[in-house]
């Protein structure tokens, strides 16, 4: 190493300049993309791929910021790293937003034709299609940009009708008139786990049915009156005695004539209403199931748009909300309404568009899922695959153990298209991954496409295998599949992360990742969803363009935990700000003190104790920090990290080492102070890395031996040679001294520019000898003039500040260093305002009215209120004495 010409870096760090340099750099020079080096041990992540509709929130920049720091780390462990991006076709919400935008024409998606509206589709997709590719890229995303895939690219279609077929030909595909999930909004049946459950106050409306022959009645209770032309059946509970007698006689469906059977089923539930519920197959679930094992009718009395059809009789053609009005008014008429009562319970809405769910019957594609559960149950209970944190094993297998066969039609025109053919002439059903020329039956030409597509999340579930060639037995896939690690949030558990596990297991024959590593939500301050309906959502490049991508993705991860929600706070991103302020101005003081500067091999004799403290701590650090990043406590390592470099080097080491820099010492001993700066910024540099990249970057180009780019550096190391516990020991001696020193004057408003003499009284002579061999510290960093040492004093000295503190006694003369007038009079005025405090306290705490009507925290701050008071007084108390002596 040349001696080092001294560099400046700017007065004041300036992310906006720094970062897109920095990004462009890296880019240009193909960093992100993986080692050449085929016989590096392999690291590699593919991205939850975004909507290709979306712009980038909170939750994907945590997202992307958790793999950056992992991908990051690995490439500097030297690990021959592939981070694969892409984008998701994101089949309803994308067709949604076309739908939208040509209404604003005045235009409707069947004015237009499947052909050109799938022309307009793919249009906005060229247009809009990389805007959260190119937002990913200013949180610092170093993923390899030339890999990018998207699920309808022509490969990736390959691949999903080979799925598909693989599936069809294995009888695994079927297609069958089942109870779906149907979004009359999205126009469209959704699967199981799209359906959000939410809580709703509603009713139970108490219904006469008349017994056929009698002029009686079965009260029924629903919460559904508008799908009463649907019943089929009543049922009761086989052990109700109540209803015994009437199991097997039939009752008059209430506004018809029709006469529809009393049976008795396990299902239901005794408490409910009248312990007697109306049966409607085509529109309940459970209802569905009862009618099967009871062979009962199914009546749909519903279009798919949520708007009443022929068999609802002379409510046709009324929306579902107003035919139950009209239903319940009708009701009431015939006096066959007997009650209506209050009823909390949960509606299932549309997770795209939050519309109620309407459950219907309809002919759709399903994946038997038993023989697919059961792979992939076992790779996660085997420990195959490990969740991360380990919690979240037990509601993965909770669900896998349940599941059910999974409806993957979709009815749109946005989306891989069945790869089904119907033949017009003869009626051969054709599964090919090839569109077919002709029927291999009959050899007519007239086939039909399915109109349907698949869902989103079934192309989706290759994304690990596919995106790296599948099913062609590429280089990419042959090193790096199986994939090292999954990042991804709670909530798409069932949708996504199972349906990769049982995927890959099936169509590869291995699992498609060794971990999943499960993070929370972004939630508010307040602890809420961030939501449009909020109105609390953050958008992150408002956060990046004010205060920095750095910023963003150090504050979101300090502090956060595997699994657990995280509360985005703008108190914790401006201390990330104050904290990479504190980075860069510490960068400078270094850099300004390394002129003339070689790098020398030091002896550990030569080094100063805090020289010996601070390259201890950093061993440790470093060991802590490597392990919290193999346990993926990514949040751990940066609260670690964060630490070391604002307590240890930048307010204890950098202000201990200032006198040696001086050209008062001899030159040798600046040497040595300005080697441990070198060493430990230049580690520090490489331990921020991953988690800052951009400013780690431009203060690494201005330190002497830089290379050509710090990513590229080798990943630190702990160095068992430098770790001297003595030395720990020694120095948190020194420094709990000065802090006590320091206490002392803050109670004392002494002048932080007045030197103070101090008086410390020991039998310890080992530690007398430590503070003598360590003045200078003292003296620096507590404002001390003169230290003067006493094995014992026959009486403590007068208007001295007094504090004990192991074996030893600490005074401070106070006499000609503050105006002992002053200050009692500061000191009584003090008293008397915490007396007020104190007698309010007390007054409230004493006040039965207070203690049981005010809420339990609002009582507890109030008795810690007064506990603090009371120390106060006790401290004013004390120094009052002191200065009275």
């Amino acid at each position: 190493m040349q001696p080092y010409d001294k560099i400046q870096l700017d007065p004041v760090y300036d992310p906006a300049q720094v970062e897109n340099k920095w990004y462009a750099y890296w880019k240009d020079h193909d960093y992100f993309k993986p080692a050449a080096d085929r016989n590096k041990e392999t690291f590699s992540i593919v991205m939850p791929p975004p909507n290709v509709t979306g712009s980038l929130h909170l939750g994907h920049a945590l997202d992307n910021t958790l793999q950056d720091i992992l991908v990051r780390w690995k490439r500097m462990q030297g690990y021959r790293c592939l981070w694969l991006p892409g984008t998701d076709h994101a089949g309803i919400a994308t067709q949604a937003r076309i739908v939208e935008a040509l209404a604003a024409e005045s235009l409707s998606k069947e004015d237009l034709g499947r052909e050109e509206f799938l022309k307009r589709v793919w249009q906005w997709k060229d247009i809009y299609g990389d805007r959260i590719s190119n937002q990913l890229s200013l949180i610092g995303s170093s993923c390899d940009w030339s890999l990018t895939r998207f699920t309808m690219d022509e490969k990736y279609s390959e691949a999903v009708r080979e799925v598909f077929v693989n599936f069809y030909n294995k009888n695994l595909i079927y297609q069958g008139n089942y109870i779906i999930n149907w979004c009359p909004q999205c126009d469209t049946a959704i699967s199981d786990i799209e359906v959000e459950h939410e809580e709703h106050d509603g009713h139970l409306w108490y219904i006469k049915y008349p017994l056929d022959n009698s002029g009686e009645y079965l009260t029924v209770a629903t919460t559904r009156p508008e799908t009463i032309l649907g019943d089929t059946g009543v049922a009761v509970n086989p052990g109700d005695e109540r209803f015994k007698s009437l199991v097997g006689k039939t009752v008059r469906l209430p506004l018809t004539e029709r006469l529809i059977p009393i049976f008795a089923d396990e299902y239901v539930d005794i408490d409910f209403g009248t312990g007697a519920v109306k049966v409607t197959p085509a529109h309940d679930p459970n209802d569905f199931e009862m009618g099967l094992r009871h062979n009962l009718p199914q009546i749909t009395v519903m279009n798919t748009n949520g708007y009443m059809n022929e068999n609802a009789g002379k409510y046709e053609g009324l929306e579902r909300s107003q035919c139950r009005r009209q239903v319940l008014s009708d009701l009431e008429k015939q006096n066959l309404l007997v009650k209506t009562e209050n009823h909390h319970h949960t509606i299932g809405h549309c997770q795209r568009c939050n519309a109620i769910i309407e459950p219907l019957i309809s002919k759709q594609w399903f994946v038997k899922m038993k023989p697919l559960a059961q792979p992939a149950l076992e790779a996660v209970v085997n420990g195959s695959i490990t969740f991360i944190p380990e919690r979240f094993t037990k509601i993965y297998t909770g669900w896998m153990e349940n599941i059910r066969d999974w409806c993957i039609s979709r009815q749109l025109w946005w989306g891989h298209r069945i790869p089904v053919w119907y033949c017009q002439s003869c009626g051969q059903i054709i599964c090919s991954k090839d569109d077919p020329a002709a029927c291999p039956s009959c050899a007519s030409h007239n086939l039909v496409q399915d109109e349907d597509v698949l869902d989103t999340w079934f192309s989706s579930a290759l994304w690990p295998f596919a995106t790296l060639g599948w099913p062609e037995k590429t280089q990419n896939l042959q090193d790096f599949y199986p994939t090292s690690v999954l990042v991804t949030g709670r909530d798409i558990i069932f949708f996504w992360v199972a349906r990769m596990i049982f995927s890959g297991l099936e169509h590869t024959g291995q699992i498609p990742f060794y971990n999943v590593n499960i993070h929370g939500l972004i939630l508010d301050q307040q602890g809420r969803k961030m939501s449009k309906s909020l109105g609390n959502g953050i958008d992150p490049i408002d956060v990046i363009n004010q205060f920095g991508a750095d910023t963003l993705r150090f504050s979101m991860i300090t502090g956060v935990t595997p699994g657990n929600d995280i509360r985005f706070n703008w108190e914790k991103v401006e201390n990330t700000r104050n904290f990479a302020n504190k980075l860069w101005n510490a960068a400078r003081f270094v850099l300004m003190n390394l002129d003339g500067y070689k790098y020398t091999d030091i002896k550990s004799s030569e080094l100063q104790l805090a020289d010996r403290w601070l390259l201890t701590r950093i061993q440790q650090r470093k060991a802590e920090i490597n392990q919290h990043l193999e346990n993926y406590e990514l949040g751990e390592a940066a609260r670690i990290l964060y630490d070391f470099i604002w307590d240890d080097f930048c307010d204890w080491y950098i202000e201990l080492v200032k006198p040696r820099l001086s050209k008062t010492f001899a030159p040798h001993e600046r040497l040595i102070a300005q080697n441990v700066l070198y060493t430990t910024l230049t580690e520090i540099l490489r331990l921020l890395h991953p988690f800052m990249p951009f400013i780690t970057e431009e203060i690494y180009h201005n330190l002497p031996g830089a290379s050509e780019t710090i990513m590229l550096d080798a990943w630190p190391q702990t160095d068992p040679a430098l770790i001297q516990l003595s030395a720990l020991e020694e120095m948190t001696q020194v420094m709990t001294l000065i802090k006590v020193i320091r206490n002392i004057r803050g109670e004392f408003t002494i002048n932080p520019g007045t030197k103070i003499d101090i008086l410390l009284v020991s039998s310890n002579e080992y530690f007398i000898n430590l503070v003598a061999d360590n003045q200078l510290y003292i003296k620096t960093m507590a404002g001390v003039e003169n230290i003067k040492t006493e094995n014992h004093l026959a009486s403590p000295p007068t208007q001295a500040a007094a504090a004990q503190f192991t074996d030893s006694v600490l005074y401070i003369p106070l006499e000609g260093i503050i105006n002992t007038e002053q200050e009692i009079n500061r000191l009584n005025k003090e008293l008397g305002k915490i007396a007020k405090e104190l007698e309010q306290s007390a007054g409230k705490l004493n006040n039965d009215k207070f203690l049981s009507k005010a809420p339990l925290d609002v009582v507890d701050k109030e008795r810690a209120k007064l506990q603090e008071a009371e120390i106060k007084k006790e401290g004013i108390l004390k120094r009052l004495q002191v200065l009275r002596n």
